[in-house]
């Protein structure tokens, strides 16, 4: 291979993304009640769920150090390329560009270019990012080509997002300049989304989790442009008929190039809680 795709595990890979041999995952890790889970192919969704629910405690999560992402630049492959989650969000993209640095330090003579991209989204977000640069690669595009297509890519792509429950993102900080919900009794349900910048806003909100989705599925179909090219993204945690029904919705009123749903790995779990659904496109 002449170059290969590195997504820290925010970010799923499809069954096609893993076969593909052109990816590799930064595994992040999360705490949970003083126990350390490595979000990597060991990650039992179901278990970290139970755990969660049973655990006085919010859940924490680590970033990969910048000497492991160094460790995986290193390979016979030309080009590298790095998908992290959004740098207002996590520690990840700062990281791999440390890393990055380092292993240009260590090896001053390597014919290697490696550019790391800040995703500005997080969980399937990542994963369009990472078929991005294998279209442009597949393509034909050359390094700087590849990087300048896709840095435009990232530029107009939209992450929308409901969520059983925000806790999560509240108690780990992520939820910076949006007010605290105390509507729970009420059973109000935020429809939310990423900025331009990488942070999370709320788009709108409605009672129950149906019409949430409802209104995020509207707002999805106002925001979308020029859609028959692009490739629709659905990730769920542990909720997969709710997740058909999201993506059934879209595809009623927009036609896309492609569309796929994944089962969210260990950080987007944590983050999204049981029941939650993220929409990217």
């Amino acid at each position: 291979m002449d170059y290969k795709i590195i997504v820290d595990s925010c970010g799923e890979l499809t069954g096609r993304m893993k076969k593909s041999g052109l990816y590799t995952t930064a595994s992040l890790s999360m705490q949970v009640d003083g126990d350390v889970i490595a979000d990597d192919e060991s990650f039992d969704q179901k278990d970290f769920l139970r755990r969660v629910a049973a655990s006085p405690e919010c859940p924490k999560s680590s970033c990969p150090s910048p000497e492991e992402y160094m460790k995986l630049y290193e390979g016979e492959e030309k080009r590298v390329y790095a998908v992290t989650l959004s740098a207002e969000l996590s520690g990840s993209y700062n990281s791999a560009e440390l890393g990055r640095k380092l292993f240009a330090e260590e090896h001053p003579d390597e014919d290697k270019q490696i550019c790391v991209f800040n995703s500005r989204s997080a969980s399937v977000g990542e994963s369009l990012i990472g078929m991005k640069i294998q279209e442009c690669e597949e393509s034909g595009l050359g390094f700087e080509e590849t990087v300048k297509a896709v840095e435009a890519y990232i530029e107009e792509q939209h992450t929308y997002f409901v969520l059983e429950n925000l806790d999560t993102l509240r108690k780990n900080g992520r939820l910076t300049g949006i007010k605290s919900f105390v509507a729970s009794a009420l059973n109000i349900k935020p429809v939310m989304g990423s900025t331009p910048q990488g942070t999370i806003c709320q788009l709108g909100q409605a009672r129950g989790i149906k019409r949430a989705l409802g209104k995020m599925v509207d707002q999805i179909v106002r925001d979308a442009r020029d859609t028959e090219g692009k490739v629709l993204a659905v990730a769920h945690c542990n909720c997969l008929e709710r997740a058909r029904e999201v993506e059934r919705m879209l595809l009623d009123r927009m036609k896309v190039k492609e569309s796929f749903i994944v089962d969210t790995a260990g950080i987007s779990t944590m983050y999204a809680n049981d029941g939650g659904i993220i929409v990217v496109i």
